[in-house]
Formats: structure tokens, C-alpha cells, sequence
């Protein structure tokens, strides 16, 4: 109040407004959740393109959704952070330069099942399955979790990556 009096401002016996505490920086808004778990740098002049996506595999193989075959050298220093099972996507930075990022996922084998999309949703003893979207009869005991919705994507071949969340 006093450096308001003596800035010239006129406050007339009010006292100034407060605040409310959610309105300061960095305590409003909801928490956004992780998306790496591991991001680095690597120089790797060998490695064509600008972008790529991939998944290591626990026995140190790499399948490859985006990019040239040989990602080696980028794996090999996200593997310095972060173990396989993993999905990875990098970017070119600089002319030799790429930043990578990559998350722990869960792998599943499903063998003799279609598709390249699952989602098998367990509610009250009752479940609901669906391959690309449409739904079909039966369940995947390997992917049955009570009171959850899983959602599954081909790999390669009978691998499949897991994601589960609590309905």
C-alpha cells in the first residue's frame, strides 16, 4: 500500500484484490503425462533421411515403421538410457545430428490372431473385442485384464505392442 501511495496510485482505503492461488504460474492446469521416457542426442552421419520411427526388441533387433533400415547407431545411443522393449522416433537436427526419443512399451506374442489393431475392453465378467475396429466373437486370454481396456497393435508377425488403461 505504501509504495502504491507513493508510486501515485490511489487505492482510497481499498485493499488491493487477491488473487486466487490457482491463478500463479505453474500451480493451474492439469499435468500433462510424459510422453519419453528417454530423449538424446547422437552424431550419426551414416544414418540417411531426416525422420524415424522404430521398435527395439528385448534381443536387440529393430523393426522399422518410418525411415532407412540401418538405425543402429541411434538405438545404440538411446540404449544408454533406456532398455528394449522400447518404441523410438528421431529427428535430424543438424546435418549430422539426430535428436532421439523413445518410451518403454510392453510386448505381447499373439499367435494366429488377425488384424494389426485389437482393443478388448472387461467390464462386470463381460467383454467386448474388437480387431480394426470391428467387433468380433470370442476374447485373447493373453490380453484380459478386469476392469480395463487394452488395446494391442502388430509389431511384426505374432509381436504385439500393449497398452492398458483402468476404464
Amino acid at each position: 500500500m505504501q509504495l502504491a501511495r507513493e508510486g501515485g496510485l490511489s487505492l482510497d482505503g481499498e485493499q488491493p484484490a487477491i488473487r486466487p492461488s490457482w491463478d500463479a504460474a505453474g500451480i493451474h492446469g492439469n499435468p500433462q503425462p510424459r510422453q519419453w521416457d528417454a530423449v538424446v542426442t547422437v552424431d550419426a552421419p551414416s544414418v540417411e533421411g531426416d525422420r524415424a520411427a522404430f521398435v527395439a526388441l528385448a534381443g536387440g533387433d529393430l523393426v522399422v515403421d518410418e525411415g532407412p533400415d540401418d538405425l543402429e547407431p541411434l538405438a545404440t545411443a538411446l540404449e544408454q538410457e533406456l532398455a528394449p522393449p522400447y518404441r523410438a522416433e528421431a529427428v535430424r537436427r543438424e546435418r549430422t545430428v539426430w535428436a532421439v526419443a523413445g518410451r518403454k512399451i510392453e510386448l505381447v506374442e499373439l499367435p494366429d490372431v488377425a488384424g494389426e489393431e485389437l482393443e478388448l475392453t472387461m467390464k462386470d465378467g463381460e467383454h467386448t473385442l474388437l480387431i480394426d475396429g470391428e467387433r468380433a466373437f470370442g476374447s485373447i486370454a493373453a490380453l484380459e485384464r478386469p476392469g480395463h481396456v487394452v488395446r494391442a497393435r502388430r509389431v511384426d508377425g505374432e509381436l504385439w505392442e500393449v497398452e492398458t488403461a483402468p476404464l
